[in-house]
This record gives C-alpha cells, sequence and structure tokens, in this order.
C-alpha cells in the first residue's frame, strides 16, 4: 500500500470515528416535550409495608403496625447539568399506601433533556395552605386537611404500639403546620449519577424509583419512645418527626431510561 493510500485510508476512518461520536451526542430541540414517571416504594427498613398485619420496629426496640400512611410530594423541580432548573407546574401528588394505584405518578410536558437532580416539598407549600380546600390531590375529602386548622397534613401515620400509653395502644401522627417555630414544610432534593440522568424524550418515558422508608419518622434527629410520644398533630412534637424524616423519608432507588 502507498502513501497516498494510506493516507486516504486515514482519513476515511478519521471521518468514521468521529460521525460515530456525533451519533452518540444528544441533540433535543428546544420545544420537544417528554413524560417521566415517579414511584414511589413504602417500606420500613428495607421491608415492604404491609398495612394492618405486619409488625416492625422502631429505633427505640418499640414494636408497631401501619393502619394509615400518606403523604404529599408537591413542587417538583428539575435541573439540568447546566444549572437550569424546570419547575414542574401544578405538580402536588397525595401517594397512600392503602391506594396501589397512588404509587406511580406520571409528569407529562416536561421539556426534554438530561436532567441531573430533582427536588420537591414534602407537604404543600405555604401558598397552598393559605388558599384554603381545593380539588384534585389537594381535595379536603381525601382526609389530609385540618378543617379546625385550615391547613394541610403533610404526612399522615396511624397504627398501633404495645408500648403506647394513648387509648387502644394507637399511635397518631399527624404532621403538618406552616408558621415557625412549627413550620413542618420541608424540602427534599437528590442528585442523578453523570452517568446516568433522567433521559427526558419525546418518544421515551423514563422512571425514577424512590423507596419510601416510614421508620424515618421515628429516628434521625431525635429516636421516638412511643412511651412518651405517640400522638401529634402539629406543633413541636411534629416539628421532632419532620426533622426526622426530612433526610431519611425519601431515598432514590434507580432510574429506568
Amino acid at each position: 500500500m502507498n502513501i497516498k493510500n494510506i493516507s486516504i485510508s486515514f482519513a476515511v476512518l478519521l471521518t468514521l470515528v468521529f460521525t460515530s461520536c456525533k451519533k452518540d451526542e444528544t441533540v433535543t430541540p428546544a420545544d420537544e416535550k417528554g413524560a417521566f414517571t415517579l414511584e414511589f416504594d413504602n417500606v420500613v427498613n428495607g421491608s415492604p409495608l404491609v398495612l394492618e398485619t405486619q409488625n416492625y420496629t422502631n429505633a427505640n426496640g418499640d414494636s408497631f403496625n401501619v393502619s394509615v400512611f400518606k403523604y404529599y410530594v408537591s413542587n417538583i423541580k428539575l435541573t439540568k447539568a447546566d444549572g437550569s432548573v424546570y419547575s414542574a407546574p401544578e405538580s402536588y401528588i397525595l401517594v397512600d399506601a392503602s391506594k396501589p394505584a397512588s404509587l406511580l405518578n406520571s409528569l407529562n410536558n416536561v421539556p426534554a433533556g438530561d436532567y441531573t437532580k430533582i427536588s420537591f416539598i414534602i407537604g404543600v407549600d405555604k401558598e397552598r395552605n393559605l388558599a384554603g380546600a381545593q380539588t384534585g390531590a389537594l381535595d379536603p375529602a381525601l382526609g389530609m386537611f385540618w378543617t379546625w386548622n385550615s391547613g394541610y397534613i403533610f404526612v399522615k401515620f396511624e397504627g398501633t404500639s404495645p408500648q403506647s400509653t394513648a387509648a387502644n395502644k394507637s399511635l397518631t401522627f399527624h404532621i403538618g403546620g406552616i408558621v415557625d417555630p412549627n413550620n413542618t414544610i420541608r424540602t427534599f432534593s437528590t442528585s442523578f449519577s453523570p452517568a446516568n440522568p433522567l433521559r427526558i424524550r419525546v418518544d421515551k418515558k423514563p422512571q425514577l424509583h424512590f423507596k419510601v422508608n416510614v421508620a424515618s419518622l421515628f429516628t434521625g434527629n431525635q429516636n421516638i419512645k412511643f412511651g412518651s410520644l405517640n400522638f401529634t398533630m402539629g406543633g413541636a412534637n411534629s416539628v421532632i418527626v419532620a426533622d426526622n424524616y426530612a433526610d431519611g423519608l425519601f431515598q432514590l432507588d434507580h432510574i429506568h431510561n
């Protein structure tokens, strides 16, 4: 093979490599929209949450079961690597452990692109709390609104424990409140691996899968003993619970692109 042929072959090879690299680059038109799914998998320290019949143990060693577990996720925001943020409009989700359909939630009309972070409020923002009873996921008929206090319950847990000193050994943790020093609005955020961002495309529907740990209500900043704290509906004790679950309630399990 002469020098001329070698040069031509090398040039062709470079062209093929360059073309291949270009094909791997993700270029999405600015006006393209896609969708993704948020999946919430309720657990208690890694074990699946089973209502009514399954007993669990908190960090203090107290036994408990769960009859009601509901929570709000709202004000969902996605961030790209360049720092630009997409705020999903009217993103209010109520997850109810007794309703399997509520565990899967679709967000549509999301600008296409690669997102590296998600954040959301655990609960309902102050503005909607002050707006009174509403519709959809914020409908008071869903049992997450205090008519006597004109505000939303952000996280609702009910169950029983042999260690509880309340009537019928009950546990009642209704967490809410927007006024300092008893403000229980908390924001959760997590970043994704740069190698596996959330890829929003017009022709695909990726899924974010979260584990949601019920036990996080009772451990963290302050481990809870059911013998001394077994009932709260707002106030200082609700702040204790909210501070506990702020970092431990949600954990990203995986992204399925």
